[in-house]
């Protein structure tokens, strides 16, 4: 069965009409920012099950950890790619960490087929590998690529096709977009470690700086 690309069209054209009026531009010191950035841990800490425990969202790593990373992400994203390398040694050193993954395709209609491939593959649990060999591309990925790594990490790329175009599966990408939205997290990567949000808000943070290790430690300070 061939993927509809009028789906992800539609989707795309969604996705933009929700994110737009929400896009944060200004710097840290901003009077605004601030503003945005205390309802966004407001809206963390209100929506904290839609983010933790959403039964749709993918997760890497251990299922029961007891501190959790969450990624709004798109497989365009070269900062979320730069980032990945990070998140993924923190899970082997760190066996008590999830890390959350919110299939965000802000960026292109390709980003969409992407994201809407991602969540197929798990119904044929191959998420974790397909995520990964997603994020190790470099440069911007094609409709083929797509296609490509999934039949090179073993799935069955025409159920994989049919898969994709369930609706459950827009349906998930869209509460993925509204779920950031409330959270005012309008660039990628969001990050957020359990309800603390460190990324998305504005397009002026720089991931590079975030110690993911010691993030997941005061989260677990807390805990106590």
């Amino acid at each position: 069965m061939r993927v509809t690309q009028s789906l992800s069209v539609t989707i795309f054209s969604v996705l933009l009409a929700l994110s737009a009026p929400v896009r944060a531009e200004t710097d840290a010191d901003d009077p605004v920012m601030a503003a945005l950035g205390d309802a966004s841990q407001k809206a963390a800490v209100a929506r904290q099950k839609d983010l933790l425990s959403d039964p749709a969202s993918p997760v890497i790593g251990n299922p029961n950890g007891n501190v959790t990373i969450v990624e709004f992400t798109d497989y365009q994203c070269p900062y979320c790619k730069a980032a990945e390398p990070r998140l993924q040694a923190l899970l082997k050193e760190d066996p008590n960490v999830r890390l959350v993954v919110k299939e965000f395709p802000i960026l292109t209609k390709e980003s969409v087929t992407a994201s809407r491939a991602a969540l197929a593959s798990v119904k044929q649990g191959k998420y974790t590998a397909f995520h990964q060999a997603m994020m190790e591309h470099k440069g911007q990925i094609t409709v083929e690529n797509v296609f490509e790594y999934a039949k090179k990490v073993g799935l069955n790329v025409d159920q994989l096709k049919k898969d994709m175009n369930a609706p459950e599966i827009a349906d998930q990408i869209i509460e993925n977009l509204k779920l950031a939205r409330a959270m005012k997290i309008s660039v990628v990567p969001g990050l957020v470690v359990d309800t603390k949000v460190l990324s998305g808000v504005s397009n002026k943070t720089s991931t590079a700086k975030i110690d993911f290790k010691q993030e997941v430690a005061m989260a677990r300070a807390e805990k106590k």
